[in-house]
């Protein structure tokens, strides 16, 4: 039997806040199918943009090249091949502010109002920290390529370098560095919904330096010390410089 409120009779109110609610599994899977879908068209965007601006890529790309290196072609499909993979990974860059949006939407439900409140203004940090690592990336080749390519000469050997095995080493080489450069959005992002303080930072810091100096060495190509080394140093150092800034905000 249900009992009927007495006229005049007040009901508690509802504990839960509205932006708490709970998304129901269906839909939260059709977001995440709706969010996928943009981000892919994206890309697909970007991809397009990026096989038109493919040829002046390329010539940036093989610039930091010590002069009179060769790529070659040793298939005759890859000349093609390089051309798309390019586009895609310069796709990728160019619609990363559309990824880091359609990101910020799927898990954006889940965060308390106090927690998106915080959290959003980092999100287009994201982007410049992105960029940071793709532009020293950009600066650590040819120091990268000059230091594998002196043991050519102590060989006595001719380098003639396969064009896909280069460009492929240098596309992962930027996203390598552009990913692992969000390392200090994240533990801003970590501290501002109580995770972790600055305290807690500087009394890991000998894991976190250890953890750096690991996914340095294993994230970036090739077999040079230049790489992991700068990759290394840049995230030790905006590891310091995020302590500050946790620090100052009181955490």
């Amino acid at each position: 039997m249900t009992s009927e409120p007495l006229s005049g009779e007040i009901l508690p109110a509802d504990p839960r806040p509205a932006d708490d609610a709970v998304m129901p599994l269906v839909d939260h899977l059709s977001e995440l199918r709706w969010r996928l879908i943009w981000s892919a068209l994206a890309i697909a965007v970007g991809a397009v943009i990026g096989y038109v601006l493919s040829d002046a890529a390329l010539a940036i790309l093989k610039a930091p090249l010590p002069p009179g290196t060769n790529l070659i072609v040793t298939n005759i499909g890859d000349a093609f091949g390089i051309k798309l993979k390019l586009s895609l990974v310069i796709g990728v860059i160019l619609a990363m502010p559309v990824l880091l949006w359609n990101f910020w939407r799927f898990v954006a439900p889940g965060l308390t109002a106090n927690e998106r409140r915080v959290v959003l203004p980092w999100i287009p940090a994201t982007l410049g920290f992105f960029v940071l690592g793709v532009v020293v990336a950009y600066i650590v080749l040819p120091f990268a390529s000059t230091f594998l390519l002196s043991f050519a000469s102590d060989l006595g050997v001719i380098p003639l370098l396969a064009a896909r095995e280069y460009f492929d080493f240098v596309s992962m080489l930027f996203l390598a560095f552009g990913i692992l450069m969000e390392f200090p959005v994240v533990l801003v992002g970590l501290s501002r919904i109580g995770v972790v303080t600055s305290q807690r930072l500087r009394r890991s810091r000998r894991f976190i330096i250890l953890g750096i100096a690991v996914f340095s060495a294993v994230a970036t190509p090739g077999t040079d010390l230049v790489s992991p080394t700068v990759l290394g140093v840049t995230l030790y150092v905006l590891f310091e410089l995020t302590i500050l800034v946790i620090r100052r905000s009181g955490r």
